[in-house]
């Protein structure tokens, strides 16, 4: 364990009050991230300084759709707020509202009015959602355990707090409030909320995005997680692919190859748009999982060659299947993975019929065909050895490539799941999901770049040592306007992977750096995923706000607000 008096790796001291806000806000970033775009909406660019009642400080500044933590004193902010005992008592007790109760060296609040105003319209948009998120209140229960003086013995004298999915009280008004919202019977072992049919357990989806709840009124449910929600479909869709792979010989060769891949799980995207769009259209959770659990097969087959195309070594912090076992076992099991697809998108005959199968033929047919002339446009380039000029030649390449069967296919055919075949229906999810997709793809690789390998899944800067034409790259060679600079990098670019070295890889990057076009990249992408949710909330008003909708939603804004 860590003492109280050190810093974490954050460099925050565990179970202070800074401690306390960047962990809440992370949280929120990661399972809840439309309330934390629309809180840094209303912030609009002003810079926030928090000093609390540990000696701790922060600082909280709106970055596009992110809320950015920065640890330790700010300097030209624009609102402080300080906190002291009494005021950290006002924060946690829900029975009085810490707007009539600021005092000058308590609850001490300093800035121009309106930006006040901001502040404190953002931070109501956090606390009225963040209540009811499991993993939020297991934040603040273990703060108020690490700081008893400041709150008194909990029920019945004891010191320690009752769990709080516990029926009794605690002693405490906040927690007490919260186990209200979350009834006891709702089990914490169960998977977490899906979206509807039988893989559901006793939440309420996610803000919509336009209206939300007073913080003092009695709600009978509790928020959705994404993350949980994102986990739930990902892992039941995962044992439905298993299910479809055969137990039989030649296992050592093929069959239990082709389980290599599928079990290094990702975060269930694609399943969960699936899953979303069947229930946001009226079907039933399950109806969809067949056909999500089809999709993943093709993306795994589609995985296992383009690691052999591009010649990447790592997929999802482990070897290749064919750098591990070789490119032909590996070329056998992607066709096989492929095969395997093809076979349970044909078997919804039997549960969904006819009709929708068809649909489901011609959706899974547009989709890889689309797949298939996107790798043809990004191999092309390096075959021929070309750097595409302008920025819509990668958002046409990204989304024939990745961006169909990613974000677009995914709600198209958990729409058909649902019975939807109306072209013109299935068309409104285009647009939206056309540049939240391409704003996934650019935000992932930036992260190629700059993210965290473990976390990353991927080889530490693969793009380069590949030759990527990413939007960085095209950026960088139309920023390189002198002529013996861009020849050197384009030199370095053109050169195939086995030809590279850490050094003209780190060339790469440090130009990059140098003309600012990581920096480009998470620009556009953001720019790209705000005309995305636009796209969303118009293209899409047709359907009705409800519990699959919700968490369309919050996917849409997730792309925001994750941490680059």
């Amino acid at each position: 364990m860590t003492s109280d008096t050190a810093k974490d790796a954050h460099g925050t001291r565990p179970g202070s009050g800074a401690a306390l806000l960047r962990d809440t806000v992370g949280a929120l970033s990661e399972r809840a991230p439309a309330v934390v775009a629309s809180a840094a909406e209303q912030m609009r660019g002003i810079r926030l300084g928090l000093s609390f009642n540990d000696g701790t400080t922060a600082s909280l500044t709106p970055l596009h759709s992110r809320l950015v933590y920065a640890d330790g004193p700010a300097h030209d902010t624009d609102v402080e707020v300080v906190f002291d005992n009494r005021a950290m008592n006002l924060l946690f007790d829900l029975q009085r509202q810490p707007v009539d109760e600021v005092l000058p060296g308590s609850l001490d609040v300093r800035g121009e009015p309106d930006r006040v105003l901001a502040v404190w319209r953002a931070f109501t948009l956090l606390s009225q959602r963040a209540s009811g998120l499991r993993f939020v209140q297991e934040l603040w229960e273990d703060y108020r355990n690490r700081t008893p003086e400041l709150w008194g013995p909990g029920a019945h004298g004891r010191e320690d707090t009752a769990d709080i999915g516990a029926a009794e009280t605690t002693g405490w008004n906040a927690l007490d409030y919260l186990n209200r919202r979350r009834p006891a019977s709702a089990s914490d072992t169960d998977a977490a909320q899906a979206v509807g049919g039988r893989l559901t357990v006793p939440h309420r989806s996610l803000w919509n995005g336009r209206s939300s709840t007073p913080w003092w009124e009695e709600l009978p449910l509790t928020d959705a997680d994404l993350v949980e929600t994102m986990h739930a479909i990902r892992d039941r869709v995962a044992d439905e692919m298993r299910g479809l792979i055969p137990d039989r010989e030649p296992r050592r060769d093929l069959y239990d190859l082709m389980r290599d891949y599928p079990a290094r799980q990702g975060k269930g995207l694609r399943p969960t748009l699936t899953v979303a769009s069947c229930v946001a259209l009226g079907g039933s959770a399950q109806d969809a999982v067949r056909s999500a659990a089809a999709l993943e097969l093709f993306h795994n087959g589609f995985l296992v060659h383009d690691d052999i195309a591009d010649e990447s070594t790592h997929r999802r912090g482990l070897p290749t299947l064919h750098t591990a076992h070789g490119a032909g076992l590996a070329v056998n099991v992607g066709d096989g993975l492929n095969l395997l697809a093809i076979d349970a998108v044909l078997s919804n005959l039997q549960t969904l019929g006819l009709a929708r199968t068809l649909g489901l033929i011609r959706e899974t047919l547009h989709m890889c065909r689309e797949s298939f002339e996107g790798q043809a446009l990004e191999l092309g380039w390096i075959r021929h050895q070309e750097v595409p000029a302008e920025d819509e030649a990668y958002f046409t390449m990204s989304t024939k490539k990745t961006g169909w069967y990613t974000c677009i296919s995914p709600c198209r055919i958990g729409a058909v799941c649902a019975g939807v075949t109306d072209p013109h229906l299935l068309d409104r999810f285009d647009e939206a999901f056309r540049l939240i997709g391409i704003a996934f793809q650019i935000q992932d690789d930036v992260l190629n770049l700059i993210g965290d390998e473990a976390l990353y899944g991927k080889e530490a800067c693969g793009d380069l040592w590949e030759g990527k034409r990413t939007v960085m790259l095209i950026h960088l060679l139309r920023s390189a306007t002198d002529f013996w600079e861009h020849e050197i990098l384009r030199q370095l670019v053109i050169r195939p992977r086995h030809e590279q070295n850490s050094n003209d890889v780190q060339t790469i990057l440090r130009s990059m750096q140098r003309h600012k076009s990581i920096d480009y990249a998470i620009a556009l992408a953001d720019d790209l995923a705000t005309r995305g949710i636009d796209h969303f909330e118009r293209d899409l008003a047709f359907i009705p706000e409800n519990r699959g909708k919700a968490v369309l939603r919050q996917i849409a804004h997730y792309v925001t607000s994750r941490p680059l």
